[in-house]
């Protein structure tokens, strides 16, 4: 049986994870890589490639970086690599109609979360910051719209206590990779029937922004201990402490919930056992934070160099 060619799309670390496993399929002849242009990083802001470039460079693949996809040479080059399928995981551009249609296949896409749920740049997050206990991947046929194509597979993960968007992401890019090299065999052999998503259950996440880590105080314990997990490591939970002379800002990494009432924002209790803070509806016991330009410590280490009296006020 002739292997299927294959052009991967992708540009971070969860991309990788299905360009690894497409990777170590002999059924599969990767043809191609495109992923997004270079970008400065750093306090030198020096170009560093994408984790996907650095993927296929290694592999020996062609790697394509168009700053545009809509691009009509870009689209020239790929359709003379006369693909039969295109894989895309977390790429970070729109496919225009002209490469969707261009494989015989058509395009196949790894989304986080189980479609109709949580369409858009967020899913993770997204899952984590709204309570939800499972999330999962879906592999669809891309169409035009966002994340609006056919579902082909879906897979689930429970979300657990334990788990915060880093941990989840990994498990998702995983989960994502091994169902894609599952399903791209019995899509390509007409065993697997296309569903057509219930479009009216879809809800729609945007992409985060810094501000989103900050803490309300007067949410319940539940709701800010979910967004300390959802924005865990970026942009980070965050929160102010009164200072000397300006507010010092604290990002907050990991924290319990109490049943314990108290003004929402204030130092009830600072000692080995945490710090606890009143919010809307219970308290939250901070066990993990850090101080604007320090390290991250436990609450212990923190209060050894920053005591906090109860009543303290954070912003």
């Amino acid at each position: 049986m002739t292997a299927l060619r294959i052009i991967f799309m992708g540009t971070p670390e969860l991309a990788a994870a299905s360009l690894a496993a497409l990777l170590r399929e002999p059924a599969f002849q990767l043809i191609a890589v495109v992923t997004q242009p270079d970008r400065p990083k750093g306090r030198d802001l020096k170009l560093q490639p994408s984790p996907v470039k650095e993927l296929a460079l290694s592999a020996g693949l062609p790697v394509l970086q168009p700053l545009k996809t809509r691009d009509e040479t870009f689209i020239a080059e790929l359709r003379t690599l006369q693909p039969d399928l295109i894989a895309v995981a977390a790429f970070g551009q729109i496919l225009p109609k002209a490469i969707l249609d261009l494989p015989r296949l058509g395009c196949l896409n790894v989304h986080t979360s189980l479609l109709p749920k949580y369409r858009g740049a967020s899913p993770i997050q997204s899952a984590i910051l709204n309570g939800e206990t499972e999330t999962g991947v879906t592999i669809m046929k891309m169409d035009v719209g966002l994340d609006t194509g056919d579902i082909l597979t879906q897979r689930t993960t429970p979300i657990r206590d334990e788990d915060d968007a880093a941990t989840l992401h990994d498990r998702l890019a995983q989960l994502g990779a091994g169902l894609l090299v599952e399903t791209i065999p019995a899509y390509a052999a007409g065993t697997i029937q296309p569903r057509t998503q219930p479009h009216d259950l879809a809800t729609h996440v945007a992409k985060i922004k810094k501000e989103d880590g900050r803490i309300d105080w007067s949410q319940p314990a539940r709701a800010i201990w979910n967004r300390i997990r959802a924005f865990t490591p970026w942009p980070g939970a965050f929160t102010s402490l009164p200072g000397a002379t300006q507010p010092v800002l604290l990002k907050l990494w990991q924290a319990e919930v109490t049943a314990q009432n108290g003004a929402a924002g204030e130092v009830l209790t600072a000692d080995k056992s945490g710090i606890l803070i009143g919010c809307g509806e219970g308290s939250l016991r901070l066990t993990s934070l850090q101080r604007e330009g320090g390290r991250r410590m436990t609450a212990v280490e923190f209060l050894a160099g920053n005591p906090l009296k109860p009543g303290t006020k954070l912003g």
